[in-house]
């Protein structure tokens, strides 16, 4: 076989990465663009770095990260197989549909083999199975071409093939004429065309072989018979499928490319080390080539989004050192009003202060009051504390400033409005009252206007029509029979007796509250709520109780643990059998399991292929159960886990991989020289053995002969003598001067033999007619000169004698 060294080919890097990729592989080049890219992470010591380098090697840490994932991600796939990943060409459509091709029985029992014969058929892919499997390989830059075939010697065909008009996608090809496996495909150059990659192989042999492309990115691997045959870089291929394109079995297109064999387990698998499904033992590489090659791109592409963010960081920086010597005020907004740095301001019975940019409020605190003579401490609109204000005495009644009275007359004719202005009552011009609308027994009188009101009058409209409303955001305006006034709204306590002001109660601190266990009080604007603690959950707006993650699958506990409810959250234990930290548990076994075997569940092992037994400890012996059927030329030897189909005697292995023996040829041992043949006899080529004659010539007829001895099963036997074979006893040999003669044993009916498995016993009612013969098994009679086959024996029966021997047919 012809093996080249593995390389990953790669987008354009630096000279010093390119080096490193030369002289290193695949493998080092990631560390090289850490190290190159990173310089001032070394040695485990992370010196003081910009933010631009400190952004750096955080990506540096993230890539290292991204190297861990794809080795993990290829030990999962060593375990098997997704089926999203796989695509069983022969389960998405049937060839045997199409003329030119039959079902037949193929390398494999458990899977349907196709013959492709004939020079006319058009075996496409219908298009709903194209799509699929089209659909599945667009845009993948790695992927396996797998089956097994037995192509017909010296052929040349297509085994499949991707086209879109007259252009080869995808197609591989295996040449019998030339001995050649041939992959088409398009490159992802940047002037994209075909190219073909030519693999010196040869599979049109007559012979069953599995097969297997496998494609990494820029790396190219061909497996036969689970032998890594050859391993190249190549160019990416481009996998961009159009929708309109067809998918060929066994030819190029409806003419061309005629393969001629048979076809089995045809796959196409969207996945690393696609060969495992063939060859499950094979080592398999981490990263592939394909993840290399994602890695060089992705840490290409960051080394450009760190160039362009560095820059875009450098420019920023300057940016900054200028704004540095620039003040920016902010501001505060209160009902529409702005506010600059610590400006203060009062809002009802509020102090309030601008803080960078947060309105800060405190309870105005109202001093004790002491107004001089003609001035009363009265409320005045708009503010929290009372003001000494000029009074006005009419009729009796003490007025402040703005207030105003009406003097209505008895006879109901006439009213005067008056005004307390600095200390003096004025009389206000009179104002045409509206008309009602209700009845006279309905309207009233009001002290402050001249004009009369129906019952259930407004007045907390009207004052806040005309703006004159006393009660602030917090309270609320209430209608009296002849006024308004003031309550505080739920959840306020007054500021003012008038309840024109009001501030909020804090009930969770006075205890006001009816939050109950597993809650926390938090105040509100006039209210409060309970909020749930940590691991619990709402049952209404009072009270809470303990969440049950484990109910509501909120938990991460393992499928194999129990989850139990803590009064801070959950907790979750293993299940008897499983030992863990009840998020991840495994399966334990008293007894561990041998051979290779994994433990799965309690005391429950799974074991490999050829292992069975509770601990796997029994070797399946595929030979004596007859899991196996060896070719002739071969005998089944058992081996640990598996069996060996070992040539016979006069047989050796011809290298070809072959499970049961095939591959077993006949050993000439006169041309090897193993032939023991003594004396002058020749030795003469048979198959699986060889024999020794005399040299019998015309011209050494009279003179020369064979000097008498003959070799015999390894062992040396004089001329004239007789002996019986240890295998079978009913068999004579004889040496006659160097040739040994074999022959069934001489019965004599009336010589009784010893051994009545060798001879018929002659039947005791024909001694009448002594010429007669009497079967092996005793029911037939046959007359003198009659002959028989028996059990491979050729007998005669002669004057009451029978004499077999062995018939050559069974040879």
């Amino acid at each position: 076989y012809k093996h080249t060294h593995t390389h990953c080919q790669t987008p354009p890097l630096p000279l010093s990465l390119s080096r490193s990729l030369a002289a290193d592989g695949c493998s080092r080049t990631v560390s090289s663009l850490l190290s190159s890219t990173f310089p001032s992470a070394h040695h485990g010591i992370i010196t003081d770095l910009p933010l631009s380098l400190s952004l750096s090697f955080t990506m540096g840490l993230i890539l290292h990260l991204f190297m861990g994932l794809f080795c993990t991600a290829a030990v999962v796939h060593a375990v098997g197989v997704d089926p999203a990943l796989r695509i069983s060409v022969f389960q998405e459509f049937s060839p045997k549909e199409f003329p030119g091709v039959k079902q037949v029985r193929g390398f494999h029992d458990d899977t349907r083999a196709f013959l492709f014969q004939g020079s006319s058929r058009s075996v496409r892919v219908p298009d709903a199975a194209a799509e699929s499997v089209m659909q599945k390989l667009s845009g993948k830059k790695e992927f396996s071409i797998s089956l097994t075939l037995q192509q017909d010697t010296q052929t040349t065909g297509v085994i499949l093939s991707i086209r879109h008009r007259e252009t080869r996608l995808l197609e591989l090809e295996s040449s019998g004429q030339k001995s050649e496996v041939r992959l088409h495909f398009q490159t992802t150059a940047q002037n994209a065309h075909s190219h073909t990659e030519t693999l010196p192989f040869t599979l049109a042999d007559g012979r069953w072989h599995r097969v297997t492309v496998s494609i990494s990115a820029a790396q190219l691997t061909l497996y036969v018979d689970c032998n890594r045959i050859y391993e190249r870089v190549i160019p990416v291929p481009l996998m961009e499928i159009p929708e309109d394109s067809s998918f060929w079995v066994g030819q190029r297109n409806s003419a061309h490319g005629l393969f001629k064999g048979v076809m089995q387990e045809l796959q196409i698998l969207v996945m690393p080390h696609g060969f495992i499904v063939q060859c499950p033992d094979l080592n398999r590489t981490c990263p592939t080539c394909n993840d290399f090659h994602s890695l060089v791109q992705k840490i290409m592409e960051l080394q450009d989004i760190l160039a362009k963010t560095s820059s875009k960081l450098s420019l920023a920086e300057e940016k900054m050192k200028g704004l540095d010597s620039c003040y920016c005020e902010r501001v505060c907004v209160v009902k529409g009003t702005s506010y600059r740095e610590d400006q203060t301001w009062i809002d009802g019975c509020n102090h309030c202060s601008c803080a960078n940019g947060t309105v800060h409020c405190e309870r105005v605190e109202c001093p004790q009051l002491e107004c001089q003579d003609g001035l009363t401490p009265t409320y005045v609109t708009g503010t929290c504390c009372r003001e000494c204000k000029p009074v006005c005495v009419f009729s009796e009644k003490t007025l402040v400033e703005g207030q105003k009275h009406a003097v209505h007359h008895p006879s109901g004719l006439g009213c005067q409005l008056y005004e307390c202005r600095e200390q003096i009552m004025h009389r206000v011009p009179s104002e045409v009252c509206p008309k009602l609308s209700c009845a006279e027994s309905d309207q009233i009188t009001l002290t402050d206007r001249c004009c009369r009101v129906c019952k259930g009058h407004d007045f907390c409209a009207e004052d806040e029509a005309n703006q004159k409303s006393i009660c602030s955001e917090n309270s609320l305006c209430v209608n009296l029979d002849s006024g308004t006034s003031c309550r505080c709204r739920s959840g306020f306590r007054p500021l003012r007796p008038d309840s024109a002001y009001c501030h909020d109660i804090d009930e969770c601190a006075e205890g006001r509250h009816y939050c109950r266990e597993n809650t926390a009080c938090v105040n509100t604007a006039g209210s409060f709520m309970c909020v749930c603690r940590t691991g619990f959950i709402r049952i209404d707006d009072y009270s809470c109780t303990e969440r049950d993650e484990c109910a509501s699958g909120q938990h991460g506990c393992d499928e194999n643990a129990l989850c139990f409810n803590t009064l801070s959250g959950h907790g979750c234990s293993c299940r008897p059998g499983y030992s863990g930290s009840g998020y991840s548990c495994s399966a334990v076994c008293d007894a561990p399991c041998l051979n290779g075997g994994s433990c799965i569940s309690p005391m429950v092992c799974e074991c490999p292929q050829g292992f069975t037994g509770q601990t796997c400890e029994n070797d399946i012996d595929e030979c004596s159960e007859a899991l196996v059927q060896c070719d002739l030329r071969s005998t089944c030897v058992n081996l640990p886990g598996w069996y060996q189909c070992q040539c016979r005697d006069g047989y050796h292995d011809n290298g070809v991989f072959s499970a049961n023996g095939e591959s077993c040829t006949d050993i000439d041992e006169c041309k090897t020289g193993l032939s023991t043949c003594a004396n002058d006899s020749v030795c003469f080529n048979v198959d699986g053995s060889y024999e020794c004659r005399c040299a019998h010539t015309p011209t050494h007829f009279r003179t020369q002969h064979c000097s008498g001895d003959c070799v015999h099963e390894a062992q040396i036997r004089h001329s004239g003598e007789t002996w019986e074979l240890e295998r079978d006893p009913c068999t004579i040999c004889s040496c006659q001067e160097g040739r040994v003669n074999c022959r069934r044993m001489v019965c004599v009916c009336e010589e009784p033999s010893p051994n009545l498995l060798c001879c018929p016993e002659c039947h005791k009612h024909i001694h009448t007619h002594s010429s007669q013969c009497l079967h092996q098994n005793g029911r037939i009679i046959f007359n003198s000169g009659d002959t028989w086959i028996d059990n491979c024996q050729r007998c005669h029966c002669q004057n009451g004698h029978v004499s077999c021997s062995v018939d050559p047919s069974c040879l």
